[in-house]
């Protein structure tokens, strides 16, 4: 039980140390079309949301495609795609996995570096004050994100 309960901090360190350099406090500005077309922008956001960086070239990005989609269908969510190819190679991903949450396109990194994102996937959950109550950055679990996002609602 002690090698289990050591386990779990060793886990949980590493995943603070790796977030480290992601956002804490107000959630930096964030704004752009999306592949439907439609504008976004996070400063419209009046509830929690999950903001989620990914790409279609990233394998732990793909294992959570399901997760996302899932939540974006009782949350809000919008994720950016960072690098990912054209806007039409990265509609054609999407339309192929049947993604449905809305995405945002950052070909050149732009607004991954605003965010302080330096690798993929990282997830941001931001509250109804707009600030920042959750990061993380690598693979999260759908029901983490679930609990996270309940708890930027309360």
């Amino acid at each position: 039980m002690l090698q289990i309960g050591v386990l779990l901090v060793v886990f949980f360190a590493i995943q603070a140390w790796r977030a480290r350099e992601l956002p804490d406090g107000p959630a930096p500005p964030l704004a752009g079309r999306l592949l439907t077309g439609g504008q976004f922008a996070l400063a419209d956001a009046d509830k929690p949301l999950l903001v989620h960086f990914w790409a279609t070239w990233c394998p732990v990005c793909k294992l959570e495609e399901g997760s996302i989609d899932a939540l974006a269908r009782d949350y809000a969510v919008v994720s950016v795609a960072l690098q990912s190819g054209t806007r039409d190679e990265l509609r054609a991903y999407v339309r192929e996995k049947g993604l449905d949450f809305p995405v945002i396109e950052d070909a050149d990194g732009e607004l991954a570096r605003a965010w302080g994102v330096s690798g993929v996937p990282a997830s941001l959950v931001i509250d109804r004050a707009g600030r920042i109550a959750f990061r993380e950055l690598g693979y999260t679990s759908g029901i983490g994100l679930r609990i996270r996002l309940w708890l930027a609602g309360r």
